[in-house]
């Protein structure tokens, strides 16, 4: 069998190197899909390997890189760059007509996240019957949307009881998802069903729907005090218009590994967003202006009974009390909900 595996990547490395052999141009550098450190220089040179040519230009996306009348090789510092995957492209020029070839890098943070503890101030009580997906602080009140088919709501409840001062059913075909206030408006999406809706803060009494189209699914919600930061599951966070709830831009989330997938619920805190990685006790602090996570806390500690209660009882739900400075966390189905402090390590 080994002989076999052996025999068989040796053809696999044959054929890629055929195939390379056989195009007349190519990169040399970068290399198709590679992991470059933001701020880094890449070096851009093909490999012509046949005739004279007139020109070379490169472009890094759409922005020009430099034009080249040889094969000595352009550079194209990233600064400024965004993170996540850029398309590189060359354009061979040649007795009037253009030759294409591109390749694609992937642009990632520099450094590693901060890591940051944390201890536990207070602990309060919290609903089991609620699958957190969307959590709030507004007022002395939890908002809360949760989630599962016939048994999805958006509630209210008292911080230091937990007692549910307010409920409103979903129709049992929603999965209720990420939830957010902005002013007298709650907002709530839906998980696969495209509507979100629009509910009187002070009454829960729904009244707005809105088709939800940003993502490949609705997961968490979050507002910073201009546009609605939402997640679908990838390790994209969309910017949404706070009165159309139209997609404006996208932001990836990168650390220096790469993608970080599964971003779930949201808090909008101190100018930096705060998102749970679902099916994990990660909590990841991203730069909006360019989708780096610069801190991180690992939360394994925090509850481990919680595996326990249900096996879907993962760590799901962030709030923050702006006037008191004060950091909520839950999970799904928990019975209790934890006040904590972070700092830096």
């Amino acid at each position: 069998m080994r002989n076999i595996y052996i025999a068989f990547l040796c053809a696999v490395i044959l054929t890629a190197c055929s195939k390379k052999e056989n195009k007349s141009v190519y990169f040399l550098s970068p290399e198709e899909g590679s992991n470059v450190s933001l701020g880094k220089t890449i070096t851009l040179k093909l490999d012509i390997k046949e005739g004279a040519f007139d020109s070379i230009q490169y472009f890094v996306d759409t922005t020009s890189a430099g034009t080249k009348k040889d094969t000595t090789a352009a550079s194209f510092a990233t600064g400024n760059s965004t993170l996540g995957t850029h398309l590189i492209t060359a354009k061979v020029f040649k007795g009037g007509t253009a030759e294409e070839i591109t390749t694609n890098i992937v642009l990632l943070p520099a450094t590693a996240p901060a890591k940051y503890s944390y201890t536990v101030v207070n602990t309060f009580p919290h609903d089991t019957a609620s699958f957190t997906e969307g959590l709030e602080y507004i007022d002395g009140k939890i908002f809360e949307s949760d989630g599962e088919y016939g048994q999805s709501s958006i509630r209210t409840a008292d911080l230091k009881t937990g007692k549910v001062i307010n409920k409103v059913d979903l129709d049992p075909k929603f999965f209720g998802e990420g939830l957010t206030v902005i002013g007298d408006k709650v907002i709530q999406i839906t998980y696969r069903e495209g509507v979100g809706f629009i509910y009187d803060k002070n009454t829960l009494q729904k009244v707005g729907e809105f088709p939800y189209q940003a993502g490949r699914e609705g997961w968490g919600l979050a507002f910073d005090g201009k546009q609605i930061l939402n997640t679908d599951g990838t390790n994209n966070i969309y910017f949404l218009n706070k009165d159309t709830y139209q997609k404006e831009k996208t932001i990836e989330v990168y650390d220096n590994k790469g993608g970080v997938n599964n971003l779930n619920e949201l808090e909008f805190i101190d100018g930096m967003i705060y998102a749970n990685v679902w099916t994990t006790n990660r909590i990841v602090i991203i730069n909006p202006a360019n989708g780096a996570v610069e801190g991180e806390l690992d939360m394994s500690n925090l509850y481990p009974e919680a595996d326990d209660i249900n096996p879907d009882a993962v760590l799901n739900g962030i709030a923050w009390d702006a006037k008191g400075r004060r950091l909520f966390v839950t999970g799904k189905k928990w019975d209790k909900l934890f006040e904590i402090k972070i700092k830096k390590d």
